[in-house]
């Protein structure tokens, strides 16, 4: 019988991203500042504009997926299916896994461009027969949440989130919201995006939307830097499990962290540009705060979208700016894309992760290379170093093009 007032916990947690394989790996870099950005490897980019990216290394999907299926993904689905073993493993032993009522919704903001990439190269130099039947299939956006439901045995709500840069964060949400109100028990979501792609890097160039630091590309991303020059394109995958309350303590599972509310929002403004001011993503700030049922000053995080572009780390920092005390006064601030780069559809997810492990181990990643910071990004900002804190809340912001604005706040668990 559905109902509103059940309380939603992470029970599990799997990362695959530039700053490492694994969530201890990742948070590991992350909190301590080191980049993993470098030159693109994954083709020859020597006429772009832009030459640096956020790419996974060392990833072999037979790890994880037989080889023959493993030929049938598109790599952002590979990298899913990574992330999603990890995410199992940390939740569950095979004895006490159930499928009924337990879910998958899983992002994308792009979904399998470089299949797309690759079989038009096919269609167009040897013609629509050697186009691969299971080019659908590869390339369509939801495939992640499909595949993971098929290999798991998932019969719940099944299905993809599509919103830009904020694809994750929604997966997220509608994952929270559909246990809040028991239509699912459980559920394995996040985000996937696989994105390093001769079109896909070659389309945000021509927006002028990359940094073109390429000389130097562990410094490139600069949220809040008064010389940001854009973000860096990265791919990756966060998966979190998702798990009514009551149900993992009658398994005794490890409970990392609680959803204390989420806010979504729409700009109504611009098809890339944030509204003036940051009027939307405020919105979704408060609407998490009140869902919560929060006070500003219970906040003591917030991981910011911030991309490293001129107009999103503005208004952002107008938002949070409009939403807290301003400036020195409000709670700490920081950008992980600083050295993950930004990875789109999964961007909302990975920075999740780093939330969870912010809360658990008290410590506040930084925004690396923020060495001028801009007077119009006038925030709490935590450059370079990570800083110890005590935290009972913290909030993740994603905003993505098209004005879809999501945030979520997440709290210490106790009983």
């Amino acid at each position: 019988m559905p109902t509103n007032n059940r309380r939603v916990v992470v029970t599990g947690m799997g990362l695959i991203c530039p700053c490492g394989n694994t969530v201890s790996e990742s948070w590991d870099n992350i909190v301590n500042g080191r980049s993993g950005i470098g030159p693109v490897t994954a083709f020859d980019a020597s006429e772009y504009a832009s030459q640096i990216v956020g790419e996974v290394k060392n990833f072999e999907p037979t790890e994880f997926i037989d080889k023959k299926e493993a030929r049938r993904m598109d790599r952002s689905v590979q990298l899913a299916m990574t992330s999603s073993a990890e995410a199992m493993k940390s939740a569950f032993n095979a004895e006490e896994f159930n499928g009924d009522s337990f879910g998958a919704i899983v992002g994308s903001g792009i979904g399998g461009i470089r299949t797309f990439e690759t079989q038009h190269a096919n269609l167009l130099n040897k013609g629509p027969g050697k186009i691969s039947p299971f080019f659908i299939p590869m390339m369509i956006s939801d495939m992640a949440a499909g595949q993971i439901s098929i290999r798991y045995g998932l019969r719940g709500p099944n299905f993809g989130t599509v919103s830009a840069c904020a694809s994750g964060g929604h997966a997220i949400c509608d994952s929270f919201l559909y246990i809040k109100n028991g239509y699912a028990d459980a559920i394995l979501t996040g985000g996937t995006e696989a994105t390093i792609s001769p079109m896909a890097l070659g389309g945000f160039c021509s927006m002028k939307a990359l940094s073109v630091r390429n000389d130097e590309p562990e410094r490139a991303s600069r949220p809040f830097d008064v010389d940001r020059d854009g973000f860096v394109m990265s791919e990756g995958s966060g998966i979190v499990i998702l798990e009514e309350l009551e149900r993992a303590r009658s398994r005794g599972a490890t409970i990392y962290a609680e959803i204390a509310g989420v806010g979504l929002t729409g700009d109504a403004y611009h098809i890339t540009s944030p509204v003036p001011g940051g009027r939307g993503a405020a919105a979704a700030m408060r609407m998490a705060l009140d869902n919560a049922g929060l006070e500003t000053s219970a906040i003591g995080y917030v991981n910011a979208h911030g991309t490293s572009t001129q107009y999103n780390d503005k208004t952002e920092s107008e938002a949070i700016n409009s939403v807290f005390s301003d400036g020195a006064g409000g709670p700490k601030v920081s950008s992980t894309k600083s050295v993950t780069g930004h990875l789109l559809g999964a961007a909302a997810s990975l920075e999740f992760i780093v939330c969870v492990k912010a809360l658990n181990e008290g410590r506040i990643p930084p925004t690396a290379n923020l060495d001028n910071p801009d007077p119009e990004c006038r925030v709490n900002h935590v450059p370079h170093k990570a800083e110890k804190m005590d935290l009972d809340y913290v909030q993740s912001n994603s905003f993505g093009f098209g004005g879809h604005n999501v945030s979520i706040i997440l709290k210490r668990y106790k009983e």
